[in-house]
């Protein structure tokens, strides 16, 4: 059988077997590697996937009989939420941030117990550092906010 033949009888599509599938695929997958390292695969869809799909449903529908005008309005409401959603996400993250920041402060002065591995750290907090990753210093040394597990009131605060 002769390649024009062969691509007749798949409809213009040359057949493959599975081990010339699964070699394209990682070809294909190594060079989008190559050409885009930084770039890793979602599992999920944004936003912006949202928008494309809806573009390309807009562009491709036929202009006989256009989409509904429930369909599109629910379609829109969707992105709408979804562009909602992912705005409250990224402010959780930032009130998330602020109360850590503002927690590891409230300790600055006070006895402290660290976890560094294996053992504990006790010390006072001498200073703060303000960010996505609080960090105290205790002895002379940064560590991490989430590392502290207890902290202690001053003696002059317990009247102690």
């Amino acid at each position: 059988m002769d390649l024009s033949s062969t691509l007749a009888a798949t409809k213009g599509r040359p057949s493959m077997n599975s081990a010339e599938i699964a070699e394209l695929n990682k070809f294909v997958r190594d060079a989008n590697i190559e050409f885009n390292p930084k770039r890793q695969p979602s599992q999920s869809l944004g936003k912006d996937d949202f928008l494309k799909i809806l573009i390309t449903q807009l562009s491709y529908q036929d202009p006989t009989a256009p989409m509904e005008d429930k369909q599109f309005i629910a379609q829109m409401a969707q992105f709408s939420t979804l562009e909602q959603m992912t705005s409250m996400a990224g402010d959780f993250s930032k009130l998330t941030s602020m109360l850590m920041g503002s927690e590891a402060s409230s300790a600055l002065g006070k006895s402290v117990d660290i976890v560094e591995g294996e053992s504990n750290v006790q010390g006072t907090v001498q200073a703060v550092t303000r960010g996505v990753t609080p960090q105290v210093l205790v002895n002379g040394r940064f560590y991490d906010w989430d590392q502290v597990i207890r902290v202690y009131a001053n003696q002059e605060e317990t009247g102690l």
